[in-house]
C-alpha cells in the first residue's frame, strides 16, 4: 500500500510566525579602492579598512580582448563595474591607491571620481627601480 503524500506546509509564512532571513548586506561606508593598471590590462580592487576585498572588476573580465584591454575606456569600464556595487552596501568615501604606469590610470581615476565616492586620500605607490 502506497504512503499519503504530505502536504507541503508554507516555511515562510506569516501565520505561523517565521518569515524567511533576508540576506544580510554589510554596510560599509569607507574602503579603499586599489587600480593597478599595466600596459595590458586594468585591475579595479575595492577593500575595507583591513585589507578584505569586497568587490573586484579587471578590463578582461569586462569583455575587452587582446590590445583594447589597455585602453583608457577598458579601465573606465572596470572601475565603474567595481565601484557599482560598494556604491550600492553604502560606501560614501574610500582611498584610492594607484599602481602602475598603464593607459588607465586617468580613466579609472576619473570614473571613481564620477561614482559619487568622496575621495579620502590619492596615493600612487608605483614601484621605482
Amino acid at each position: 500500500m502506497a504512503k499519503p503524500i504530505p502536504k507541503r506546509q508554507k516555511i515562510g509564512s506569516r501565520r505561523n510566525g517565521r518569515i524567511s532571513s533576508r540576506k544580510n548586506v554589510p554596510r560599509i561606508p569607507k574602503g579603499v579602492i586599489h587600480v593597478q593598471a599595466s600596459f595590458n590590462n586594468t585591475i579595479v580592487t575595492v577593500t575595507d579598512l583591513q585589507g578584505r576585498v569586497i568587490s573586484w572588476s579587471s578590463a578582461g573580465s569586462c569583455g575587452f580582448k587582446g590590445p583594447r584591454r589597455g585602453t583608457p575606456f577598458a579601465a573606465q569600464t572596470a572601475a565603474g563595474n567595481a565601484i557599482r556595487t560598494v556604491a550600492d552596501q553604502g560606501m560614501q568615501r574610500a582611498g584610492v591607491m594607484i599602481k602602475g604606469a598603464g593607459l588607465g590610470r586617468d580613466a579609472a581615476l576619473r570614473a571613481i571620481r564620477r561614482s559619487g565616492i568622496l575621495f579620502h586620500f590619492i596615493r600612487d605607490i608605483t614601484p621605482m627601480p
